[in-house]
């Protein structure tokens, strides 16, 4: 085993330090010299790229379009929105000159105080108000709407605590910000979001998640509703991973962007905005890896499969080349991401190591002796079994196994989860089940005091009031804290 992997602490022992670790030592990102920015390296910005490319994919099977919007916004244009402004006001890095010059003492470059901006500029925390005032020009008529755009950016929120993927300073993300004649086709679109971002943490990312509306306190700043989807991390810390936001009229209001309807008289537009960002790294590495290393799901991996011949000298290598790049040939043929590591610069047993670091799904493993008995070793990243197969028709066994290990990565995750989820009915029992972790179904009085309270008290909130729930769960009671009626219970968790 590898000097990296013996280096690696154990979840049971630091999770916080083990993600930390886990995430430089796969090469998935570095800390940059900007303070709270990060590095995003070639392998992690491929896992990244495989996101980017499937939920582009279902974004445009829903009929949205992209487009960029500028990275600067006038100052003035976040204070239109109260709500909104309020929101962002601490987190938002601020452009104040256009200029730099040489210092008169040599000593390098200094701003220009000559060249103060009439009015500041703010680096985008979200797009909304820049958007809107942008979509201002270009609605008129019903026959304007929808506007379905999305834009794929990086957006800036100053952050003094900061942890790679989870929480930066920049991150990059996907915003998209939709336009309606009517508020049922706004609320269905904000909907229809919130599951495409579902169906893409499970089936993609192998991540079970629970869809719900957020509380009036945790909701996006100047949304009427805000949906979400919270999974749940192996250290029983929830972690929001996507969020779709019904607008209402506020921002087409604050801009005013009105649009003539099929009656012919003027009416504000409704409107949308959703998004996901490299957070989501984050929850793949949480939700699967282990003390190993990374478990990458193979719809996600960038390396689905890896061959590793095992030689003596170069006349056995070039037999066993032989045999293994018809099968690298037809795999790539079947869709299946493979690489042939035969550099001769590292041992077997390093890149054995590295592979298993960085979470490929599948390691095949191929020397002199199996090609005398047309056999290979076939490794799965997810429970660590080893099996020898015959070479027959190995192509086709390969590609089974690979959907395997995606279900059994989703299923082990689900498993996790479920058992996790507890019921509570006093604040008592809150408190106790609160400091083991994971997800907890309570009663709440539906008041922000109660909510804030608890908060304060436990450090614990409201991940969201889910849209499914069994019969008991939907069932009227009292709450916790105050004894006060409560309509149904909410899910509450630590998050991240």
């Amino acid at each position: 085993m590898a000097v990296e992997l013996k280096q690696l602490t154990k979840r049971s022992e630091n999770y916080s330090q083990w993600y930390n670790e886990l995430v430089v030592k796969a090469d998935l990102a570095e800390q940059s010299p900007v303070r709270g920015c990060m590095v995003i390296k070639p392998y992690g910005y491929a896992i990244w790229e495989k996101m980017q490319a499937e939920l582009d994919k279902k974004f445009k099977e829903t009929g949205h379009v992209n487009a960029y919007f500028p990275l600067l916004i006038p100052k003035s244009y976040l204070s239109r929105e109260a709500e909104h402004v309020e929101g962002f006001a601490k987190e938002c890095a601020v452009v104040t000159h256009y200029r730099l010059k040489n210092a008169e003492d040599g000593s390098g470059v200094v701003v220009d105080p000559a060249a103060r901006l009439e009015e500041e500029l703010i680096i985008r925390p979200t797009s909304e108000t820049i958007i809107w005032s942008t979509y201002k020009n270009w609605i008129n008529s019903y026959r304007d709407l929808p506007i379905l755009c999305n834009q794929w950016a990086n957006v800036m929120r100053w952050e003094m605590r900061t942890r790679l993927f989870l929480r930066t300073a920049e991150f990059l993300w996907q915003e998209g910000h939709t336009a309606h004649a009517t508020r049922e086709e706004a609320e269905a679109e904000a909907m229809k979001m919130i599951n495409v971002y579902g169906d893409f943490a499970e089936n993609f990312m192998a991540l079970p998640v629970i869809k719900g509306t957020k509380s009036a306190n945790e909701r996006f700043a100047g949304a009427l509703d805000t949906f979400t989807i919270e999974g749940l991390m192996q250290d029983g810390k929830a972690l929001q991973c996507g969020t779709s936001h019904f607008l209402g009229q506020n921002f087409a209001k604050a801009f005013n962007v009105q649009f003539v309807n099929r009656e012919n008289k003027l009416e504000y537009v409704w409107a949308t905005s959703w998004g996901v960002s490299t957070r989501l790294m984050g929850a793949l590495i949480m939700t699967h890896s282990d003390d190993n290393g990374l478990v990458l799901p193979p719809n996600l991996a960038p390396i689905q499969v890896v061959i590793v011949p095992i030689y003596k000298n170069d006349e056995m290598l070039a037999r066993i080349d032989e045999r293994v790049n018809p099968i690298v040939d037809e795999l790539r043929r079947r869709g299946i991401s493979v690489k042939y590591d035969n550099a001769d610069n590292k041992r077997p047993g390093f890149k054995f190591a590295d592979y298993e670091l960085k979470g490929v799904p599948v390691r095949l493993v191929i020397g002199g002796r199996d090609i005398e008995n047309n056999t290979v070793e076939v490794m799965r990243r997810d429970t660590l079994t080893k099996e020898t197969r015959s070479l027959d028709n190995i192509e086709a066994y390969v590609v089974d196994l690979l959907k395997d290990i995606q279900d059994n990565i989703y299923k082990k995750a689900l498993d996790y989860r479920n058992a996790h989820i507890t019921k509570v009915d006093t604040y008592d029992e809150f408190k106790e089940q609160i400091e083991k972790g994971g997800f907890i179904l309570a009663h709440w009085d539906g008041t922000t005091e109660t909510e804030e309270r608890i908060k304060e008290d436990t450090k614990a909130t409201i991940r969201c009031i889910p849209f499914e729930a069994d019969e008991e769960s939907l069932t009227p009671g009292k709450c916790m804290v105050t004894g006060k009626p409560s309509a149904r219970r909410v899910l509450f968790a630590r998050a991240y």
